[in-house]
């Protein structure tokens, strides 16, 4: 059993000490079998000892697994029913400039995005929609928090994710990168619906905080502001609703 190591695992449930470390963990099987997935990302699996009879297959396919028992693995988890198994994991993002590499079609950039769940469903969004790459941008939420994770259901481990400490900044580089910015705003000029030759170029889609949305003179970076119509009477969308019809309407576009 290891004690010793569950207890050192536990601390990365604070943002400081994974941002310290560069560690965090991923819960449950699907997210554990996206980490196996990338070359050097998992230190140690944990897992029950049911966990294993019943995912022979990751246990196969991990370097370091260890066994602990349902006490010590609950206190690794934040789900309401664990799973049975966690990856002690090695951070996954990268510099902005590493996401924009080779001539990339759909990005997807957050601005001060809080919400962990609406994060980790962002990026799943993004992976469902061939995108290329996600940049948490500003005082976005951590992409390692235990609920964005949960959330991308593996995905975090399928496309790269970029971190930018200035909004700005990452709209800039993208549009120096080739793509076309278009802001995710329900005041914008141009309708969803009637963009497709501009869905079809290189794009990197800028959506805000999910309270205020983008700050006025943010969204004015962009290149176009482009407005998800609302056919029935509410107010506006969820961000990461708002996100998958962008990306999608994104994603058809191209491959038409």
């Amino acid at each position: 059993m290891g004690n010793t190591q569950v207890k050192e695992a536990r601390k990365l449930s604070r943002r400081s000490e994974r941002s310290e470390r560069r560690l965090f963990l991923a819960d449950g099987p699907k997210a554990v079998e996206g980490a196996l997935g990338v070359p050097g990302c998992v230190v140690q699996v944990f897992a029950t000892p049911a966990a294993t009879e019943q995912y022979a297959d990751l246990a196969a396919a991990a370097e370091r697994w260890t066994l602990v028992d349902d006490r010590a693995l609950a206190s690794l988890s934040d789900s309401v029913n664990p799973a049975g198994v966690v990856a002690l994991c090695r951070f996954l993002d990268r510099p902005l400039e590493h996401v924009l590499d080779g001539d990339p079609r759909l990005v997807a950039i957050c601005a001060d995005i809080r919400d962990p769940g609406n994060a980790g469903t962002v990026i799943r969004c993004a992976d469902a929609a061939g995108a290329d790459g996600v940049v948490f941008a500003g005082h976005s939420v951590d992409a390692y928090n235990p609920k964005t994770v949960r959330a991308s259901v593996g995905s975090l481990f399928h496309l790269p994710v970029g971190v930018d400490p200035e909004p700005a900044s990452a709209v800039r580089a993208a549009q120096a990168a080739g793509l076309v910015v278009l802001a995710a705003d329900g005041a914008g000029e141009v309708d969803l619906d009637e963009a497709g030759d501009l869905l079809a170029r290189p794009t990197a889609w800028l959506f805000g905080n999910e309270a205020w949305g983008l700050p006025a003179e943010l969204a004015a970076l962009a290149d176009h502001r482009v407005r998800i119509p609302i056919h029935g009477r509410a107010e506006s969308l969820n961000l990461s609703t708002a996100a998958a019809l962008c990306l999608y309407a994104s994603a058809r576009a191209q491959r038409a």
